[in-house]
């Protein structure tokens, strides 16, 4: 790190320490020349992948429209922003994870499905409709029996049964 005072390119780092949540390193640095003091801060540089959209074109991931989308689905529902931005944060936290320098469209919108579909299902249902390019109301029919039908099996699932298992 050259010092932002002379110019000199050896410093020596007398403290780190998290910052930013934990996201970021702050490291206080002294010049070896002058002896000047100043702070850097160190946070890793992850790429967001492309999203290759239907008809082929591909265009940087844009968290804007990925939250408005998001917030639209949600509109007049009890949900709180914050929850908002946690599922944002899961989407990207996904998207950087993939290890991918190309997503498909189709692929964050499932993500943005399921994130939906554990806050509010009539967001999810909302989404769903716009995403999918639903015709008409079997269309919506379709998918709120489809919801139900995981939400049985997931409450199933989770339930501890009362009575033993009668294999007779």
């Amino acid at each position: 790190m050259h010092c932002p005072f002379c110019n000199n390119p050896e410093t020596k780092v007398n403290d780190s320490r998290l910052a930013g949540e934990g996201r970021q390193v702050r490291r206080r640095r002294e010049c070896l020349a002058c002896g000047e003091r100043f702070t850097t801060f160190e946070s890793p540089e992850l790429v967001m992948p492309r999203i290759i959209k239907r008809d082929d074109n591909r265009e940087p991931f844009d968290e804007a429209k990925l939250r408005g989308g998001i917030v639209r689905s949600l509109d007049k529902r009890p949900v709180s922003m914050e929850s908002v931005e946690g599922a944002v944060e899961r989407v990207i936290h996904a998207l950087q994870t993939a290890g991918e320098r190309e997503i498909p469209s189709r692929l964050v919108g499932e993500m943005v499905m399921e994130e939906l579909r554990g806050l509010d299902e009539v967001a999810y249902v909302r989404y769903a409709s716009v995403y999918r390019s639903f015709e008409d109301v079997t269309d919506f029919q379709d998918e709120v029996n489809r919801l139900r039908e995981l939400s049985d099996r997931e409450s199933r699932r989770n339930q501890m049964s009362l009575l033993p298992d009668d294999d007779k």
